[in-house]
C-alpha cells in the first residue's frame, strides 16, 4: 500500500509471502529494502521499490521482533513460543534468544540469550555497535558487541 493514498500496489503471491500473520517490520537505513517477521517462524527480506522477495530466514520459533544492522550485512531476529505455552522448568524450551543471520548468505551466525520470555522488541543502535531487546519477562536489555563481532568474515 502507498502510505499517502492507501492504494494497494501489489498483492503478495501466497508461495513467497508469509503463511501466518506478520508480527514485525523493519526498514533498512537507506529505505531500499525491508524485513518482515511472522508467526510462521520466518523473516523475509523485500525490495522496497519492486516489493519482490529477496531472502528468507527460517527459525524454529515464531518471529515477534527483528531489525537490520545499519553497518553490517546482518539481521537480528527474536521471538519465542508464547510464555503461557512453555513449561516453567526450563527457559530454553521457549527459545527466548536473539538470533543473528547474515543478510545475504541467510546463514545463522550467532545468538544472544538472556530473556526468560518471548522477545517482543529488537533494535540496533544507529551506530551499529550495540542492540537492545525487550521481552515478556519485563526486561529491556542493552547488548554491546565484542570487537570480534566486527571481524566476522563470510
Amino acid at each position: 500500500m502507498m502510505p499517502q493514498t492507501g492504494k494497494l500496489l501489489k498483492e503478495s503471491d501466497k508461495e513467497e509471502g508469509h503463511q501466518k500473520a506478520i508480527s514485525s517490520l523493519s526498514k533498512s537505513s537507506d529505505w531500499s529494502h525491508f524485513l518482515t517477521g511472522s508467526l510462521d517462524k520466518s523473516a523475509k527480506l523485500w525490495d522496497a521499490r519492486t516489493l519482490t522477495l529477496i531472502k528468507t530466514y527460517v527459525t524454529e520459533r515464531p518471529v515477534n521482533a527483528l531489525d537490520i544492522s545499519p553497518i553490517l550485512d546482518h539481521v537480528v531476529i527474536g521471538g519465542g513460543q508464547d510464555a503461557m505455552n512453555v513449561t516453567m522448568t526450563d527457559r530454553r524450551a521457549g527459545k527466548f534468544e536473539a538470533k543473528f543471520f547474515h543478510k545475504i548468505l541467510q546463514e545463522e551466525i550467532g545468538g544472544v540469550k538472556g530473556h526468560f520470555g518471548p522477545i517482543n522488541a529488537l533494535a540496533f543502535n544507529p551506530d551499529g555497535r550495540s542492540f537492545s531487546s525487550g521481552g515478556e519477562d519485563g526486561y529491556v536489555r542493552l547488548h554491546h558487541f565484542d570487537p570480534e563481532y566486527f571481524n566476522i568474515k563470510m
